[in-house]
C-alpha cells in the first residue's frame, strides 16, 4: 500500500466516504490502487444503478473540487480500536495508528501515501462495477489534475 499512488489512493478514500454515506455499506474489504486505474470490493447485496453511479461519481467530483484538506493524525491502538475497524491494517503496525482525514468527507486509518489537497485527485471517474457472490466491485480512474493544483 505504501506504494500507491497518492492521488488514486485519495480518491479511493473519497469514493469509500460517499459509498459508506449514500449506502450505508462497509469500507472495502480489499483495494488495487494503481496509476492508471483502481478497483475496490465492498460487501453488498446487488450492483449499483446507473443512476446510482452517476451521483456517487457526481459526489466525488464535488468533493475533489471542494479542495479540502487531507491531514493525518495519530492514536494509540486503543483509541483507535474504539472508533475504527483496524482489521485492514498489516499486523505490527506500531505503537500509533496513523488516521487519514480528507477534510470531513473520509476518516479511517491508513498506511498509504496522500495528496494535501484533494484537488490534487483530477477527475474521477467511474469505469465500470459489477456485483458477484455479495461483493460490489467498483472500478476507477483519475484525469489529470489542474496544473499548479497541490499534489
Amino acid at each position: 500500500m505504501k506504494d500507491a499512488d497518492p492521488r488514486m489512493h485519495t480518491a479511493e478514500h473519497l469514493m469509500s466516504g460517499v459509498l459508506v454515506a449514500m449506502f450505508g455499506m462497509d469500507r472495502p474489504f480489499t483495494t488495487h490502487i494503481e496509476k492508471k486505474k483502481s478497483k475496490a470490493d465492498y460487501r453488498f447485496g446487488r450492483t449499483l444503478t446507473e443512476g446510482e453511479a452517476a451521483a456517487v461519481e457526481a459526489r466525488v467530483n464535488e468533493l475533489i473540487t471542494a479542495d479540502l484538506p487531507v491531514t493525518e493524525e495519530f492514536l494509540t491502538p486503543e483509541e483507535a480500536a474504539s472508533r475504527f475497524d483496524l482489521s485492514r491494517l498489516p499486523e505490527g503496525s506500531g505503537d500509533r495508528v496513523r488516521i487519514v482525514h480528507c477534510g470531513d468527507a473520509d476518516v479511517c486509518p491508513c498506511i498509504g501515501p496522500h495528496v494535501t489537497s484533494t484537488r490534487a485527485c483530477g477527475r474521477f471517474r467511474l469505469i465500470s462495477w459489477s456485483h458477484e457472490d455479495g461483493a460490489l466491485r467498483v472500478r476507477f480512474k483519475l484525469d489529470d489534475p489542474t496544473p499548479g493544483d497541490p499534489v
